[in-house]
């Protein structure tokens, strides 16, 4: 007993190194973090390659010499190992400031210090949608910093305090949706058509999702941060409603983008050509419909394939049999969020269409 107590002290510890959340259940058993401050790199004293232990792996072991840039201890210089990332002089990053349980002070790596790299590409981002958008990129724009608000500041926190996270999921996606498409496009008909037949398209998602996680029996816990979250929270989160939120969520700009096209191309049929019938503009919608879903189909699998292109390598170089592959958690989670937010996407263009028509349609039907 004694052991797996020890073992469980030890893992919570690891946890506080990784996450910000996590570190608040490490503070409390042991006060080990004390802060995580930015530093700058005066000089590489060591440099080598050592293998990791029990495996046949390399990695590159620094010694550093680092100058505290804030907190208690700013303007102060110290030593410490980097096994991190390699880093050379000059360089700026996070380190963790730990005291262990018999008082003894260490400095470890925690991320390098890429903020600027992010604001220059964030400011360059927003430069060429307001350059090629005008008025309309720039509430675009708009409408992404408000989803984003949203989803930090009434989403997660909502979701954290264990609010039902499906209804939770759905009543904020609406919010999003609203936010989106309204910011975006204006308050007029085509922006309500649009809203209108996203959000059913949300609630026919969120059905089948909820049918698909049911007879998969998936569980939430298909990668480690689910796991670091559930100690974190002292298990009181709901990981299959989790997961059933975030899918919800994740198909939201793929669903709007499908909806605002279908609008635009009844809209523009309606004032192109003014003998066509409303059967008329629908079959030709569709028409343009079908060939966009099947773009976004594809679309929608390669964004999902990639973001988990690593985990799918590490399968692979394992040699386990294809049919064990996709029973894993991790990657039967990917497979249902893609057939999910396809058969989303793929409803949204019938409604969307239909609502587009009988709203939009010629003014002399």
């Amino acid at each position: 007993m004694k052991k797996i107590s020890q073992f469980v002290l030890i893992f919570i510890a690891i946890i506080s190194i990784f996450s910000p959340i996590k570190t608040i259940l490490a503070q409390e058993l042991h006060q080990d973090l004390q802060g995580v401050w930015k530093a700058k790199v005066l000089k590489v004293v060591k440099e080598e390659k050592n293998l990791i232990a029990g495996t046949e792996t390399e990695a590159i072991i620094q010694t550093l010499e680092a100058r505290i840039m804030e907190g208690d201890k700013n303007g102060q210089t110290v030593t410490l190992i980097n096994d991190y990332i390699p880093l050379e002089v000059g360089d700026s990053f996070f380190m963790n400031y730990l005291i262990t349980i018999d008082g003894q002070e260490i400095y470890s790596v925690r991320d390098i210090d890429r903020r600027s790299s992010l604001i220059f590409f964030s400011l360059l981002f927003v430069a060429v949608i307001i350059y090629f958008g005008r008025w309309q990129g720039l509430r675009s724009i708009m409408s992404l910093f408000g989803t984003f608000l949203v989803i930090i500041y009434v989403l997660l926190p909502l979701l954290l305090k264990g609010y039902p996270p499906v209804l939770t999921s759905s009543l904020i996606a609406a919010a999003i949706l609203f936010i989106a498409i309204f910011l975006t496009h204006g308050f007029n008909r085509e922006s309500g058509v649009a809203f209108s037949g996203t959000v059913t398209a949300v609630i026919l998602t969120g059905i089948l999702a909820w049918l698909a996680m049911g007879m998969t029996r998936l569980t939430g816990f298909g990668n480690e941060e689910a796991v670091y979250l559930n100690f974190a929270t002292l298990g009181n989160l709901n990981f299959s409603g989790l997961l059933l939120g975030g899918i919800i969520v994740g198909v939201l700009g793929v669903l709007d983008d499908i909806a605002i096209t279908q609008v635009a191309v009844v809209r523009e049929l309606k004032e192109s050509i003014h003998n066509l019938s409303k059967r008329e503009i629908y079959h030709k919608a569709m028409k343009i419909g079908r060939e966009h879903a099947g773009a976004l189909v594809n679309t929608l699998a390669l964004a999902y394939a990639g973001a988990s292109l690593p985990l799918l390598l590490l399968f692979s170089a394992s040699q386990i049999e294809f049919g064990m592959i996709i029973n894993q958690e991790a990657i039967a989670a990917e497979i249902i969020r893609t057939i999910v937010g396809s058969i989303g996407l793929i409803l949204t263009i019938p409604i969307t269409t239909a609502l587009a028509v009988y709203f939009l349609g010629p003014r002399h039907d």
